[in-house]
């Protein structure tokens, strides 16, 4: 007979409150760990309780501080191993450096791949995450990945806004996928823009395929960093006859002045989830939940089963 292990879930701190939500809905209870750091800024951590043979469940997205999330995540990785648990599973909803994820000019990293192999090297034994910038950051580890999607999330909350004469929008070629996915749901057409980049967090709208005039768009991007694509694509939509628009995207980054730029004219609303903590915005803001569909993720590796089984469309 397979022995059951006992499961803990703990927070880093860079989303504690969604770490906490999950555990409500899993009806277990947010363990005891202590993170700190040293007058030199060295991360601490400490267990306390025992997780002596329990499959450990980690919360942490890869946010804002990326490096020190990072790192106190590694940390808290290690403390696990050597505190004899029994595995160690990484919930990371925004996966930090995705969009570094190949060489796009000689001399660069592949950092995403970096990442991946010093997660593995510390001893995650597997990663659960949420809409990763390119799908085949999956390969890099050479351990279970489970690529959870927010888009029937996403979906739903936009079919319950009855929006009139939509047309979903994917702001590049990279988004296509997405954007034609999110239109099956809604039954509802998709636009493409072409756009080149001229520098990081830059771009240029220089075609649009497919037809927006007289349309209500919704743009669906993975992240919105610094929201200046997004206001670029937003008045591109604009010059060529569309109504006012709906953006919607998994990771909410917003670095920098973002929200500023954001609370646009031209912008109904902005939908993103709680998979990096927000601060209470103006009422053009919307947070959905991933806390749910993380709680039946970790439901399901624990008892077996498909991850599949939580998305009409698990060809992410």
């Amino acid at each position: 007979m397979q022995q059951q292990h006992k499961m803990r879930v703990f927070s880093g701190s860079s989303n504690p409150k969604l770490a906490q939500d999950i555990c409500a809905k899993l009806g277990v209870e947010l363990g005891s760990i202590k993170l700190s750091r040293f007058q030199s800024g060295e991360v601490y951590v400490h267990y306390e309780e025992s997780i002596r043979n329990c499959d450990v469940f980690l919360v942490q997205s890869l946010s804002h501080p990326i490096n020190e999330t990072f790192v106190e995540l590694l940390v808290m990785i290690d403390a696990a191993k050597r505190a004899s648990a029994h595995t160690v599973n990484i919930i990371v909803p925004y996966y930090g450096y995705a969009r570094q994820e190949r060489k796009s000019a000689p001399r660069e990293p592949i950092s995403a791949k970096m990442v991946a192999d010093v997660l593995t090297t510390v001893g995650a034994n597997r990663v659960i995450t949420i809409d990763l910038h390119a799908s085949a950051i999956q390969g890099f580890f050479n351990i279970p990945v489970d690529h959870l999607t927010a888009l029937d999330l996403i979906s739903e909350y936009l079919r319950s806004k009855h929006i009139s004469n939509p047309v979903i929008v994917s702001p590049d070629a990279g988004r296509a996928s997405m954007a034609e996915k999110l239109a099956n749901h809604l039954d509802s057409p998709f636009a493409i823009m072409i756009k080149k980049r001229p520098a990081h967090n830059e771009s240029v709208i220089t075609h649009v395929i497919g037809d927006v005039e007289g349309r209500t768009p919704i743009i669906i991007e993975d992240l919105i960093d610094t929201g200046t694509t997004i206001i670029n694509v937003v008045e591109g939509l604009k010059e060529r006859g569309a109504q006012d628009v709906y953006v919607c995207a998994t990771h909410g980054l917003f670095s920098g002045s973002a929200l500023e730029r954001l609370n646009h004219p031209n912008i109904k609303e902005v939908v993103v989830t709680d998979s990096i903590v927000q601060e209470q915005q103006s009422d053009r803001f919307k947070v959905l939940s991933v806390a749910p569909m993380l709680a039946q993720a970790t439901q399901i590796i624990m008892e077996g089963g498909s991850i599949a089984t939580l998305f009409k469309d698990s060809g992410i």
